[in-house]
């Protein structure tokens, strides 16, 4: 968690932005994203440098002797943040433009840069060399703050806190579930060292980044005390798609200062036939996009098979189902809708869900939890594709506190139901005596059945009514009419006292 000056310090970075005229959250943070990218591309470069010396091993810097851009031939060095956020503010705002910028693009083919690929299609907006001059200075004082706490994740913390403006913007919400809900789904899965996991609508990467954390977090030893797990975890584990180029830039750049050296994040419509994947995660976290309907044409044929519709969130379901291998598992966010649409397409993905994979917990989620962007009632299902069925019992979890109120607002309160949820999720065979009138309960697979593949919570829980005893009629009226009496009295004395 960001605090104290460092926090103000980004802040005051951000308010250098919108004084020069970029006030587009997600501009600016792919703005800083790109600063951040070339500041580290010098630090690594003389951390590989130190390392070779020690080692005394040859090493090539990638800012050695002269470097060609475009028709030029320049000095390398000149590009290195340490050598030119020393110069002039006109010739800095020249050198990175016309030089660093395009060096960046370029670098495409260096294996050496994993934050390459994602730095392509990059465009410097900073408007002026005044502005440029104070955001260099700024992230020149971040960096040596962040250096002096030196705690495990200083730079992903920073990362969150500056992701986290696009959702106090108001501007573009839909990227950002909030960070508790996501934990709170990754620690119901328990990801283990040797999953591939997938966020086939990933945004800024939230769900990847803590599934990393987690497994950083509860299993440590056993992935960076072992050689192969360690390649695993960093370059084969975590797979993202999403069809905003801005959005995988700063879904990239979010793993990779949370020390996931070569995450798979790439543009990809994930409904289309562009999206090949098929039996290959053993873990998927997603939130997809509800936005409605899309054109039926672009996507895939065999998504349209499990279930005929133009809706995403029922498209999206099939997806993860077609994703999973056999055994894979599945924590998703759905609108309500999915739940209990009565069309064709809804029961039909209920239906394959139940009947041939194993649903294991459907838990309700209160309509505040994504305000003020959406006020719209979601849901969490939890699956295994077994392709065989295995849907026994269904948890169920009528959650209604995650520790934040349920207004616009969202200031923390007392009450939170999380905690609950992962403690009861986790001994579910503690939940099969529980009654339809608490919290949380089992419903049989024969009930949702006969209730047509419906998995509203309301259809199954059952509210138990206190009796309430009122007094006696007569007693009501004759209390109504001592207060009347009263009144009449009161008036009286009123009026004497205004005729003085």
């Amino acid at each position: 968690m960001i605090t104290g000056e460092l926090k103000n310090k980004i802040d005051s970075l951000w308010d250098i932005f919108a004084s020069g005229g970029l006030v587009n959250p997600l501009e600016v943070i792919e703005q800083i994203t790109y600063l951040m990218f070339i500041h580290d591309l010098d630090d690594s470069d003389n951390t590989r440098a130190k390392e070779s010396a020690m080692l005394g091993l040859p090493y090539q810097s990638i800012f050695a002797d002269e470097v060609k851009i475009g028709e030029r031939t320049i000095d390398g060095a000149q590009l290195k943040w340490s050598v030119f956020h020393d110069f002039p503010a006109d010739r800095m705002y020249s050198v990175i433009q016309e030089w660093v910028f395009p060096f960046i693009k370029k670098l495409h083919s260096d294996k050496n840069s994993a934050y390459s690929k994602y730095m392509d299609d990059a465009i410097f907006k900073l408007p002026t060399p005044l502005v440029l001059s104070k955001v260099v200075d700024s992230l020149d004082e971040i960096y040596i703050m962040m250096n002096e706490i030196q705690t495990a994740d200083v730079r992903g913390d920073v990362y969150e806190y500056l992701l986290s403006k696009i959702a106090q913007s108001g501007l573009n919400g839909q990227f950002r579930t909030p960070r508790h809900i996501i934990r709170m789904m990754v620690e119901m899965m328990d990801p283990s060292s040797d999953e591939v996991i997938c966020d086939p609508a990933c945004g800024t990467s939230g769900f990847l980044v803590a599934a990393g954390e987690y497994l950083k977090e509860k299993r440590k030893e056993e992935i960076f005390f072992d050689k192969q797990k360690k390649d695993h975890y960093m370059n084969h584990m975590f797979h993202g798609y999403d069809m905003d180029r801005t959005m995988l830039r700063i879904g990239a750049m979010n793993m990779m200062t949370h020390g996931i050296d070569n995450p798979f994040i790439e543009y990809r419509d994930s409904l289309s036939d562009q999206n090949q994947d098929k039996d290959k995660y053993s873990l998927i976290l997603a939130n997809p996009p509800f936005k409605g309907s899309l054109d039926a044409e672009s996507v895939s044929g065999d998504l349209l098979k499990v279930c005929k519709t133009k809706k995403t969130e029922l498209l999206f379901l099939a997806l993860f189902l077609r994703m999973l291998k056999i055994g894979g598992r599945c924590a998703c966010i759905v609108p309500d809708g999915v739940l209990f649409g009565s069309s064709k397409a809804h029961k039909s993905i209920r239906k394959e869900i139940v009947e041939n994979q194993r649903l294991e917990a459907v838990i309700s989620m209160p309509s505040g939890v994504f305000k003020p962007y959406a006020g719209v009632s979601t849901a969490i299902l939890i699956f295994t594709k077994t392709e065989h069925g295995g849907t026994d019992n269904v948890w169920f979890y009528d959650m209604t506190a995650d520790g934040l109120s349920l207004d616009d607002k969202r200031v923390p309160t007392a009450e939170n139901d999380i905690p609950d949820i992962i403690e009861r999720f986790r001994n579910l065979d503690k939940e099969v005596d529980r009654k339809r009138t608490d919290k949380s309960f089992m419903v049989p697979k024969q009930d949702i059945v006969e209730k047509d593949y419906d998995l509203s919570i309301n259809k199954y829980k059952e509210i138990e009514y206190v009796p309430v005893e009122y007094p006696p009629t007569s007693e009501i009226m004759a209390n109504i009419r001592e207060i009347e009496m009263e009144i009449g009295k009161e008036m009286d004395e009123l009026e004497k006292l205004l005729n003085l």
